[in-house]
């Protein structure tokens, strides 16, 4: 049988706001507070992309620069935040606040016509229809992985997702990628006991890229050969037993494998800026704006947060220094200066 299809009477609001990470939430809040008309929308739940991180994740930075709407972020232990402590964060934000979030229903639509914009969601059970005069994509950076292009990715056993260390007890584990998640997943599981190979196409690790408590770290467990590191090779094939994996010199090399973590980066979704049409730039595919006002190249529609970096290779864009863009987008829609500059982080603080 078929999904019933309804569409329910035509909605409308001033604003519509999509995405709801951290951004998306400092978002609502302003608008909240500044009285103005506004329904906020997601294709998942609050946090989603963060949702994700392996459990008892600690972020790069330091909790005020990722706290969010006024509101400060205490840890029991004055350190660095926990995934789960910043989801919690994040749902005491909404509760504060009293934010309606229209979650799990996902933004199919955006046309653009003499009268705003006519957009078209997706929740359980049917389609429903807004008009809106203004939109703000504040859906970020990072929604999907990267992926290889080679024979057996999709294997049950491959994951671009690190979940819990204690999967990987006493089983072989390769590593794709040499970056700080990558990193962070090796160190995690081979203290929980699993045999950790890693395979990273450069030829060391990068100190700008890993967190600085955990360089050294993985430094000298590569150098004693208790988690090997494969550098300048790239993955080939993987099968159900083994990966193997293309050598400077180009011989194969043959690592077995129970399982395997890719842990080689993530993509902006850029969809709905594809939809609206947003110009997109470079190999980056940065969506065309005025930094100053957020504003793009389609009338009436703004972006915030990471998206506006597209899919990064060197992050330069973040939540630290994304702060910003909700003050300059409400200025703008309240007929008010930018505001000015500030000085933003250039990178992560580690």
């Amino acid at each position: 049988m078929c999904e019933s299809v309804y569409i329910a009477h035509m909605e409308s609001t001033d604003i519509a706001l999509i995405g709801a990470g951290p951004i998306g939430l400092e978002m609502a809040v302003a608008l909240k507070q500044a009285g103005l008309d506004y329904l906020h929308f997601d294709a998942a739940q609050v946090g989603h992309t963060i949702s994700w991180f392996a459990p008892q994740t600690r972020f790069f930075s330091s909790n005020e620069r990722i706290a969010i709407a006024g509101v400060p972020l205490q840890t029991p232990d004055q350190g660095k935040c926990t995934r789960e402590q910043y989801l919690a964060y994040l749902r005491s934000v909404v509760l504060q606040f009293d934010l309606k979030i229209r979650t799990f229903e996902p933004m199919v639509g955006i046309d653009r016509d003499n009268d705003g914009f006519l957009l078209t969601t997706h929740p359980r059970g049917g389609t429903r229809q807004i008009r809106t005069r203004r939109v703000i994509l504040a859906t970020g950076g990072t929604a999907h992985p990267r992926q290889l292009g080679i024979k057996g990715e999709n294997l049950p056993h491959v994951s671009n997702y690190f979940q819990d260390p204690h999967l990987y007890f006493q089983k072989n584990l390769l590593i794709v990628g040499g970056k700080n998640s990558a990193v962070e997943a090796a160190l995690r599981c081979h203290q929980a006991g699993a045999n950790v190979v890693m395979s990273y196409r450069r030829d060391q690790f990068n100190p700008n890229s890993i967190k600085y408590w955990l360089l050294p770290e993985i430094n000298g467990l590569n150098q004693s050969g208790k988690i090997p590191a494969h550098f300048n090779t790239l993955p080939m094939e993987i099968t159900p037993t083994h990966v193997l994996l293309s050598g400077p010199d180009g011989r194969t090399i043959h690592i077995p494998a129970d399982f395997v973590l890719l842990m080689i980066g993530y993509q902006a979704d850029l969809s709905l800026c594809k939809l609206a049409g947003i110009e997109l730039d470079g190999p980056c595919q940065l969506p065309r704006h005025d930094p100053s006002t957020m504003r793009t190249n389609v009338p009436g529609l703004y972006v915030a947060g990471t998206v506006t970096g597209g899919t990064q290779d060197q992050f330069t864009v973040f939540l630290e220094n994304c702060h910003i863009h909700v003050q300059r987008i409400l200025a703008d829609l309240t007929g008010n200066q930018p505001p000015a500059a500030p000085m933003t982080p250039q990178r992560p603080e580690s």
